[in-house]
């Protein structure tokens, strides 16, 4: 569940320290699934109430301001794909492009709650399957060599 690693970091984990592939991946995508409906809910909310606060809230309204204009980018060129669009996001597995991140502009959009969680988690399904594979390709390759 910290960010940045998240299942991205757990699932190279496990199959490098060949721990059980299966379970290792459910907890690994129900950890990285269980902070996604809090973030949707609350984060706005957070972001709007500190906006106009002292220290905070420059960052806050940054965080605002870019988030929605890289919302309307995407809502722009993805249209009635939208929901698709988040799914690939979380699902390829690059820096910033999470569950967390992807909740975030979720949120951010007003995306419906419950079709936004789903298409996280398939993103997340997505991200595994693929660092699954490839830990599997280099894990094994090493393994071969070693």
């Amino acid at each position: 569940m910290v960010p940045l690693i998240e299942l991205r970091g757990a699932i190279p984990y496990a199959v490098g320290f060949d721990l059980p592939l299966v379970p290792s991946y459910i907890v690994a995508v129900i950890g990285n699934m269980l902070p996604v409906p809090f973030i949707f809910l609350f984060a706005r909310k957070i972001l709007e109430w500190g906006k106009d606060k002292k220290f905070i809230g420059g960052f806050f309204r940054w965080c605002l301001e870019k988030g929605e204009k890289a919302g309307r980018k995407l809502e722009s060129k993805a249209g009635r794909g939208l929901y698709w669009a988040l799914l690939l996001f979380v699902g390829i597995p690059l820096p910033g492009t999470g569950a967390w991140t992807g909740t975030l502009g979720a949120s951010l959009l007003n995306m419906d709650f419950k079709k936004s969680v789903l298409f996280v988690m398939l993103g997340v399904i997505l991200a595994g399957v693929i660092m699954l594979l490839a830990s599997l390709g280099v894990f094994g390759a090493i393994k071969l060599f070693a």
